[in-house]
């Protein structure tokens, strides 16, 4: 899919502040993608597609199109802290990033029906906060390519999977952004490199615009921050288990085919849902929506259907 073009006729871009005072430290501006079915296809719902680290709503732009003309609303947030979102001080719990989402769809695109919320990697713990904290607003919940913070099977991945190496180095206090300053774009870039399996998915101009976002000012401390909010969303998820039980919203994991976490999901997802389904990218490593846009579409709309706001 590298260098393919993507129609953006439909999309609206924008940036709505959802808290605090404008101009200073607590503004938090949330900038969005929205995109409505094509006149002639009937509306059946919305769709929320959350993005992951280290990358931005720019992850879902070969599948917007596609899941608008089968008749959705497709609205792809920056989450904090991320893209063009404002780049706050605190505020990275993925409930809190949630509420930020919750406000955006509520309030700002008055939306009141249950929506489908789809959430890759650091978006998939967001998408897990709100469909807990929000499931009378929650149609479906897709999510996939992370562990969960709070559960068994989180632990026991932190102490033994080599590759989830960067949540310890993430955690530090200021050496992770001393060491990156000036080395944006090679950082994430061995992200894209070593976690798929589809080396044209990502092309040289797709990482000139993610690093892009990533040399902003803030970008990267506000993307350590998601990581180092981990410990507080291990004890949030722990204590929501604890006295409401399993979460009764449809659930879908959604990894890549020949990703290494698409081994652990159903052993974590036992643990947090009443019931959840079990599905995967073909051909796929970690970057689902841009390996192989076909079939992350076909899985969704497959799995949203079934589930009618």
């Amino acid at each position: 899919m590298s260098g393919q073009s993507f129609d953006t006729s439909r999309w609206t871009s924008r940036k709505v502040l959802i808290a605090g005072i404008p101009s200073t430290p607590s503004e938090v501006l949330i900038a969005y993608t929205s995109c409505p079915p094509p006149p002639s296809v009937t509306q059946k719902g919305t769709i929320i597609l959350i993005h992951g680290f280290p990358q931005t709503s720019y992850q879902f732009r070969h599948v917007i199109g596609p899941l608008s003309e089968a008749g959705y609303f497709v609205v792809a947030p920056d989450y904090r802290g991320a893209g063009d979102s404002s780049k706050p001080r605190d505020g990275y719990e993925k409930s809190r990033m949630a509420e930020d989402i919750y406000e955006l769809v509520t309030k700002n695109l008055g939306i009141k029906e249950k929506v489908h919320i789809v959430g890759h990697d650091i978006g998939g713990m967001v998408a897990h906060a709100y469909a807990t904290r929000f499931a009378e607003h929650t149609a479906s919940v897709t999510v996939g390519e992370f562990p969960l913070p709070g559960t068994k099977t989180y632990e026991e991945a932190i102490r033994n999977e080599p590759a989830l190496w960067h949540f310890h180095f993430h955690w530090q206090t200021d050496l992770p952004e001393l060491l990156t300053q000036g080395r944006e774009r090679q950082y994430i870039k061995h992200f894209y490199d070593r976690l798929g399996v589809n080396s044209r998915a990502i092309s040289p101009t797709d990482v000139d615009v993610y690093a892009g976002m990533f040399e902003k000012a803030g970008a990267m401390r506000a993307g350590f921050d998601v990581y180092r909010a981990f410990h507080k969303d291990a004890e949030e998820n722990k204590a929501w288990l604890k006295e409401n039980g399993k979460c009764t919203v449809p659930c879908m994991s959604l990894c890549g085919g020949e990703s290494g976490l698409a081994e652990i999901a159903p052993k974590e997802f036992e643990e947090v849902y009443e019931g959840f389904e079990v599905a995967t990218v073909e051909g796929s490593g970690h970057w689902c929506a841009e390996e192989n846009p076909q079939d992350f579409v076909k899985k969704v709309l497959g799995f949203v259907e079934k589930h009618p706001a």
